[in-house]
């Protein structure tokens, strides 16, 4: 028998499973099922197949630990010397499950890094260029002999 994501949680928490009927057991349960919903979102406009289950359960166990230990936007600090004190506010958390960069690429869903626009240095089939001198009966001047490329003096395929 294997352990249910609820289970794997509570052991990476070091804390009990909720009882099934508790807010604190509804909300482990929301926070799940919004990071597989995250995942299989992502994967649906990446136009990429779902990751593997081992996968997936490891990230979606993750991303829901990281928002149950930081689950606010803001961590305030205070601190004291003497007669005096002084609070600061940090920001740790987004508020809301999130799935990191790191977890994505783990999960093969990233998009992919094209440029704007690419260059082909090997045609598939090179021909001398209309301005060539080869056409006007000299040597090549567009250097496709020079890289090596089968042409012929014609145009047509080689």
């Amino acid at each position: 028998m294997t352990a249910s994501i609820y289970d794997k949680i509570a052991v990476e928490l070091g804390v009990a499973v909720p009882e099934s009927a508790t807010a604190d057991f509804a909300q482990w349960q929301q926070w799940v099922e919004d990071a597989t919903m995250l995942i299989t979102d992502r994967a649906a406009r990446l136009k990429l197949s779902a990751p593997d289950e081992a996968h997936t359960n490891y990230v979606v166990r993750q991303a829901v630990v990281a928002h149950i230990k930081k689950p606010d936007d803001a961590t305030q600090v205070t601190v004291s010397v003497d007669d005096g004190s002084s609070s600061r506010t940090y920001q740790s958390s987004k508020g809301r499950v999130t799935i990191g960069d790191e977890w994505w690429d783990f999960l093969g869903l990233v998009a992919s890094s094209g440029g704007a626009f690419s260059i082909d240095t090997t045609p598939n089939v090179a021909r001398h260029m209309p301005y060539c001198s080869i056409y006007f009966g000299g040597s090549c001047t567009c250097l496709i002999d020079v890289v090596g490329a089968r042409v012929s003096v014609d145009g047509s395929d080689p």
